[in-house]
Formats: C-alpha cells, sequence, structure tokens
C-alpha cells in the first residue's frame, strides 16, 4: 500500500470509531444485540452509566442508523430501544471485541 491507501484506510477505521466510540455506544449496542430494551433496561445494563449519558449516546447512535427508537402512546408513554438492520450488522464485531476482552482479562488477571 501507498500512503494514500494507507490514508484512506486509517480514515475508515476513524470513521467507524466515531459512530461507535466513547465510553457507552459499544455497551449499548452490545446490549441490544440481545433485544428490544427500554430505558432504565439499558441503565441497569450498563450500570455506572448517567441518564444524561444514555441519552445522549442513543441520539447519536440513532442519529447514524444504528438504533431505532419506538415510542407507545400509553400512560406513562413507553419508549424502546432496538437495533435497525444496519446496527445489527456490527454483531459479528461486536462479538468478536466480547471474546478478545475476555481473553485480554484473563491474561491481564492471569485467570485460567
Amino acid at each position: 500500500m501507498n500512503k494514500g491507501e494507507d490514508f484512506i484506510e486509517i480514515q475508515a477505521v476513524l470513521d467507524a470509531f466515531e459512530i461507535i466510540g466513547g465510553k457507552w455506544k459499544f455497551p449499548i449496542l452490545y446490549s441490544l444485540c440481545k433485544g428490544k430494551k427500554r430505558f432504565k433496561e439499558l441503565e441497569a445494563d450498563l450500570q455506572g452509566v448517567s441518564s444524561r449519558a444514555l441519552s445522549n449516546a442513543l441520539k447519536d447512535l440513532e442519529i447514524n442508523g444504528l438504533v431505532s427508537r419506538a415510542a407507545f402512546p400509553t400512560v406513562p408513554v413507553k419508549v424502546e430501544y432496538s437495533l435497525t438492520e444496519y446496527g445489527y450488522e456490527l454483531e459479528p464485531v461486536i462479538e468478536s471485541i466480547r471474546t478478545w476482552g475476555k481473553q485480554h482479562r484473563k491474561r491481564i488477571f492471569r485467570q485460567p
């Protein structure tokens, strides 16, 4: 590869991390791979996330077409979040990262 091609490849990685990077976006995507979730269910899955951080991350993921938000006319209003078809394209990536993360934890903590 020449320098121009290297730049294009690196830019693609930067673009991906711009969309899914940050502390909470990837964990949100992982949680939603398991199925639809309400806001409070996501908060429970992502222990330590603030409501504001979760809300902002969900909005960003929705803007980028990875997550959909469905509101139901109940009292109080019921809102569910789910992955879009486009979001599900990340499932193999998410699974690979999860697997690598488990192996890394074992290596770092010397766990069998």
